[in-house]
Formats: C-alpha cells, sequence, structure tokens
C-alpha cells in the first residue's frame, strides 16, 4: 500500500513543519510571502489526526484479517512490540542523555520518564507531572488503543466492529462535551481523542465487508466528506474553528477525524485505480518509510540545534520576524532529522522489523490467501 506511506510522509511534514515554524515562531514581525508560508504551517499539528486515522485504519485491517488465528493475541503483540518498543525506548533514553548533559534546554522528570516509560505520557498531569516531551502523547494514545481493541475485534462481529468504532467516537464527543460543561481540567486524554483511531478502524472494517469493497470504500468516503463540511458549515459562524468556543473544544476533533478519514478512502480508491501517479509520490513515501523515527526525534534534534547555534554562533539564532534565520535552521536541523531517522530506520529498526517477519512466517499451516492480505496490511503498517 504505497499510497498510505505518502499520506505517512505528508503527516509528518506537518508535525514537523509545525514545530520548526508556527510553533517556535509565530507570526509577529513577519509581513508578505513569509508571513503566509510560517500561517501555512499553523494547522500542522493536524498531522497527528491523519496519524490516528491511517493507525486505526491499518491496525483494525490485521486484526480483522487475522481473528480465527490461534495465536492472534501473541502474534499481534509480540510484532507491535518488536516495531513499537525498541526505538521508543531509545527515544527516551537518548531524552535522559540530552536533558542531564545540557545538549538541550529543557527539563525531564524522572517521574515523566518513568511514566512515559509505561506509555502514560498523556496523562502525566493526573499524576501532577507536566508534559515534558510533547510529542510522546500520540504514541501513549495509541497504545492504549493496542491494549483494548483486539479484544473487541475477536469477540465481535466485522458489523459489529464497526458499531463498535462508532460508540468510541461518539463516547470521545460526549465526553468533551461533559469536560466542557463542567470545566474539568482536560488533556491529550485517549478518551478525549480516540475520534481519529475510531474511524480508521470503521474504514477497515468497511472495506472488509461482503459485496463490492471499492463501492463501500467510496461510500465511506463520500459521507465522510459531507458529514465533515454539514459540520463545519453549520457550526463555523458558532466557532467550530477555534478552540476557545464551545463547538471548537468539542465538535472540531471529530469533524477533523472524519475529514481525513475521507482522504485515506479516497487514498485507498486513487491508489488502486489508473490515478494511482497522484498518490504515489516518492517523496513523501520515503518520509512515510521513516516517520516514526523522524517523528520521535525530531524536536529533540532541533533544540539540540538551537542550543549549539545559541552557543557557537549566536548571531545566527532565530527568533520571531526574521525569517531567513528560521529557515535556515530549519534547512539545517530538517536534514540532520531526516538523516538520523534514515540510519535508524535502517540500521537499528530494520533487525527488529525482519524479526516480525519471521513471525508473521513462524507457522506456515495458516499460509493460506487470507493471511496474504494479512501480510500486505502489515507490510504498510510497518
Amino acid at each position: 500500500m504505497p499510497e498510505l506511506d505518502t499520506l505517512r510522509g505528508i503527516a509528518v511534514s506537518m508535525v514537523v513543519l509545525f514545530h520548526a515554524f508556527g510553533f517556535s515562531y509565530g507570526l509577529n514581525g513577519l509581513s508578505g510571502i513569509p508571513k503566509l508560508f510560517v500561517a501555512a504551517t499553523m494547522p500542522g499539528w493536524l498531522g497527528v489526526n491523519l496519524f490516528f486515522v491511517l493507525s486505526g485504519f491499518l491496525i483494525t485491517g490485521i486484526l480483522l484479517d487475522s481473528e480465527s488465528r490461534p495465536d492472534y493475541y501473541s502474534r499481534f503483540y509480540l510484532r507491535r512490540a518488536l516495531r513499537i518498543l525498541p526505538l521508543y525506548y531509545a527515544v527516551l533514553i537518548l531524552l535522559l542523555l540530552f536533558v542531564r548533559t545540557g545538549m538541550v534546554s529543557r527539563t525531564v522528570s524522572w517521574a515523566f520518564l518513568g511514566l512515559s516509560a509505561i506509555y502514560l505520557s498523556n496523562i502525566t498531569t493526573l499524576f501532577g507531572v507536566p508534559m515534558q516531551y510533547g510529542v510522546l502523547w500520540s504514541l501513549a494514545v495509541e497504545e492504549h488503543f493496542y491494549l483494548f481493541w483486539p479484544a473487541v475485534v475477536r469477540t465481535f462481529s466485522r458489523r459489529r466492529v464497526l458499531t463498535g468504532a462508532f460508540a468510541v467516537v461518539m463516547m470521545s464527543l460526549l465526553l468533551r462535551i461533559a469536560y466542557c460543561l463542567f470545566r474539568w481540567s482536560s488533556g491529550p486524554f485517549t478518551w478525549l481523542c480516540a475520534d481519529g483511531l475510531a474511524f480508521g478502524a470503521a474504514l477497515a472494517a468497511v472495506s472488509r465487508g461482503k459485496g463490492d469493497s471499492r463501492n463501500s470504500v467510496r461510500q465511506f468516503a463520500i459521507l465522510s466528506f459531507v458529514a465533515c463540511g454539514v459540520m463545519f458549515a453549520v457550526g463555523a459562524p458558532f466557532g467550530i474553528f477555534l478552540a476557545r468556543h464551545f463547538l471548537g473544544v468539542t465538535f472540531r476533533e471529530t469533524a477533523i477525524d472524519i475529514f481525513f478519514a475521507g482522504i485515506v478512502a479516497g487514498t485507498l480508491l486513487l491508489g488502486t485505480s489508473k490515478w494511482r501517479r497522484f498518490v504515489n509520490l516518492r517523496a513523501f513515501q520515503f518520509l512515510g518509510k521513516i516517520s516514526y523515527g523522524a517523528y520521535l526525534i525530531h524536536m529533540l534534534i532541533f533544540e539540540m540545534v538551537a542550543h549549539f547555534t545559541s552557543r557557537y554562533w549566536p548571531s545566527l539564532l532565530p527568533s520571531s520576524g526574521h525569517f531567513t534565520l528560521m529557515l535556515l535552521q530549519f534547512c539545517a536541523a530538517g536534514s540532520l532529522t531526516v538523516g538520523v531517522a534514515s540510519l535508524s530506520r535502517r540500521y537499528f529498526e530494520e533487525p527488529f522489523l525482519k524479526l516480525k517477519d519471521r513471525v508473521r512466517q513462524a507457522n506456515p499451516t495458516l499460509s493460506t490467501p487470507e493471511f496474504d492480505r494479512v501480510g500486505e496490511v502489515e507490510m504498510a503498517a510497518s
């Protein structure tokens, strides 16, 4: 599924550009084309929503296609562990070393590292611990999804899995409404931002229904875009675009995830049609293959470059309004991010991915066309 690598590459590019420009400097002191460019990076945080929809689709697809295997649970969790855990814990170690040696200007407590080590980085504030490395929260949300969703898929029929996915969407929406109405302290808690994973899961269930799967995916894409359009059209005058308004806090997340579910469905259709060249973009596919490493390390590398710039070339340290210096630092830190992520993928992650392949081939008696499909989806999930 190379078209999904394209989407993954777009998602990580959005996040990196957001952190490199809009998040770090804002629009103060800018005008003209530089201001337009930085403003264009401001919605880059939406790349995480796209990641969630992709993950929900791919993981649910793997689970649905392998639900009759006797090693369903052990195989799934072992393969996920080999894909996710080695680099994740390596980054936690790097974060500790960079902070303790003064290579980055941030504070990271042992409490935060300990909670992150067990994938609770998105709810550290509930334990009185501030979130001290922001990118980890989305990994925690996905891991929580991996913990309970396999049991749902194994227990229920495909149609009930689809119903369960929409139940998760409604749960997240209603809880966001409750948090807003009762003014509870919120954050990137799993139960408040599971919409994207659930919409991806719904798409996986729809695409595996009886009958014409392309037509089902096409209908899903159309309904997603229509629903998203209606939500934004109705809510726009009342603040659905703005997080400080009730509709923005509650409904915006759902509308965005519906939109990305439609994007994923549309991309799947294009990727299996004569228009596939429009979604098989090699530059983004390359970024998609290294996206996991790039996502985890990019903030560390940007901070490290800023640290050494301020120490040895303080005149080159960018600040608000100095677009040329912003661009110069982005080129240096972005290139380093791509280089490190590429090396990580090839020399650190790849050996664990090969172990994943051994797990996939460990039971040759289950090598049937049905499970050949599993392999195709799992390659996309890698």
